[in-house]
This record gives C-alpha cells, structure tokens and sequence, in this order.
C-alpha cells in the first residue's frame, strides 16, 4: 500500500512539472546536439594577410568587437611602405599621385567609404569616420580629404622614393599593362566574426599602378569589393575592380551562401560568371586576376580565384594558416 501511494505520488509530481514545463523534461533527456560554431576566427586576402590577421585575432580573442579586429588588422598593411599596393608607399596612378580608396561595413549593415583619397595614411579609419560621424556613406577625392582632417588626420605625403622611382622609369614607355599577380596584388580584404557570433569586414587599397588619375575600383564599393550580412555571411575581393564590379561580386558570394552554398562553393561559382563575361567581350582572361574569400555564420571559410597565383589566410583557435587559392584557368 505504502508503495502503491509513492508511485501515485510520483507520478502526480511529473504530471505537474510536464504541466508547468511541457519542454522541460525533453529538454533534460532529448536535448538536439548543437554545431560548435567556429569563433572567432578571421580570414585576409594575400599573404600579408597573415601578419594582419595576428593583430585582429589578438582583438578577437580578448572578446573585442570584430568591427575594431578589421580596421586594426588592415590598418598593419596601409602602414606598410614595403608593401606597395596598398596604403603608404602604394604604387602611384599615371600622374604621380598616390590615391587610396576603401570601406568598411559591420554586423548592422552600416557602412563607410572613401574613394581616391590623398595624403592621408589610413583610409579604412577615415570610411569608419564616415560610417560613424557622417550622414552619408561615401566621400570621394577632395572632400573625403578635407573630412578627414577635420577628424584629426595629419596630411602626409604617400609616394615613397622607391614608388616614386618605379613610377619615373615606367613613364619612359607609359604602357599600361598591369602585370597578373603583382600589380593586380592590390588590396588586402579582411573579414571576421567575433565571440559574439557578429561578422564586420574592411577593404582597403591602392588601385591598380599607374591607372589614370581619378580611377576608382571595387574596394571602396559595398557589394563590389566587400558585403556583409550578419545573417548569412561575408565576402570580399581582390584583383582587377572593374571586373568585380560587373557582378557585384561580394554581394553575389553572399547571396548564394543564403541559397545554400558553401563558401568554397560560393566563391566558386562567381568567378565563374565573371569569366562568361570576359569571354562574352572578347578579352584574354589570362590577362586578368579575380580572387574571393568568404566566411559564413558557421566559421566555414572558402576561397578561389581565376588563376594560379592567389592566396589567403586564415586565423582561428586553432592557429594560422596561408591557403593557396584554388583557381578556374
């Protein structure tokens, strides 16, 4: 009889707690495994991409925001007067001038750019500057330039002696020509996601060598150079903008990750519309360079370019690394 009322009892106390709690006790003993996600982690165009990345990464890993990883990771390289193709000691455009484009975009769609902007050292801080004081979301040339001294950026000349050299012997012929891999090794697009799971992502650059003065790519271009949806994921490129630009291609890597795709397979697929519109114009694809990198929600990163010669690198918990791009040609 005593264990007859315990077993009544028991059981009058589970119908009461599967009453106030339905989920709880499924919850307790059904519980669906979950994918770790793979965070935070950071992914950079080239292979200086990987010194950046160890100063994003450091951010990261401290909890930062992955908005502040982005602009100090590419802000090592526009520092950099050896590397000439984007920042301070970037090759100049046909005139002598050195003009330097680039944007940024957080977990919340907002966004900053600047475009051919001169003598000023950091234009990934200054498009965060228009992305966070102004009301616009892009400045250009003079007034991109008087902006940022208005926010306290100190006017500064960025053709160095051995940019200005290089510059002086190509004007001996004036052939524009732009070599694969090394003149087109023009842009470092950094994209992360921190502890909190929010992606961010900035491009910055020099342009193309000795392009006429006044040409701007898709770096500094939202959608072109560099997308992000907090949703879905992140892209950005590098190699010739014009071409980039046809495709919106970040948006596009972007867009096919939210239909499904990896992002391998992603990046994939929009190299390979924009070689049917090289050929539908009838140009040489050996002539030119596209590379793209994506990261999804999930920590997955993708690459691919279309051809041999690309690079990117990559910064998770589990260390560094610098992957050679898959290619199409």
């Amino acid at each position: 009889m005593s264990n007859r009322r315990k077993f009544l009892k028991n059981s009058a106390i589970a119908s009461t707690t599967l009453l106030l709690n339905p989920f709880d006790l499924f919850a307790k003993n059904n519980s669906l495994p979950t994918k770790k996600l793979n965070q935070p982690i950071v992914i950079s165009t080239w292979d200086f991409g990987v010194e950046a990345n160890k100063v994003a990464f450091e951010i990261l890993s401290k909890g930062g925001k992955s908005l502040d990883a982005v602009e100090k990771g590419v802000r090592l390289v526009e520092d950099d007067p050896n590397e000439r193709s984007v920042g301070f000691g970037g090759r100049p455009d046909r005139d002598g001038k050195v003009t330097l484009d680039a944007c940024i975009m957080d977990e919340n769609a907002n966004i900053g750019s600047v475009a051919c902007l001169e003598n000023i050292k950091n234009p990934i801080s200054v498009a965060r500057a228009v992305m966070e004081k102004t009301p616009h979301v892009m400045l250009v040339s003079e007034g991109a330039f008087q902006f940022a001294l208005s926010q306290g950026f100190k006017k500064q000349n960025l053709l160095t002696p051995e940019s200005e050299k290089e510059w002086k012997e190509w004007l001996k012929t004036s052939q524009y020509k732009p070599i694969v891999n090394i003149e087109n090794h023009d842009t470092i697009g950094m994209i992360a996601m921190d502890k909190n799971g929010d992606l961010s992502g900035a491009c910055t650059t020099s342009g193309m060598a000795y392009k006429m003065h006044g040409r701007v790519g898709d770096s500094p271009i939202i959608g072109a150079g560099l997308f992000v949806d907090n949703e879905i994921g992140a892209a950005t490129a590098t190699g010739q903008g014009e071409e980039v630009i046809r495709t919106c291609g970040t948006h596009l890597v972007v867009e096919l990750m939210r239909q499904g795709k990896s992002p391998q397979d992603a990046c994939e697929e929009a190299v390979k519309r924009i070689l049917k519109l090289v050929l539908n114009r009838k140009k040489n694809p050996k002539d030119i360079q596209i590379g793209f990198i994506a990261l999804n929600k999930n920590g997955e990163t993708g690459g691919f370019c279309l051809q041999k010669g690309f690079n990117y690198a990559v910064q998770d918990q589990s260390g560094s690394k610098l992957i050679p791009g898959k290619f199409l040609i």
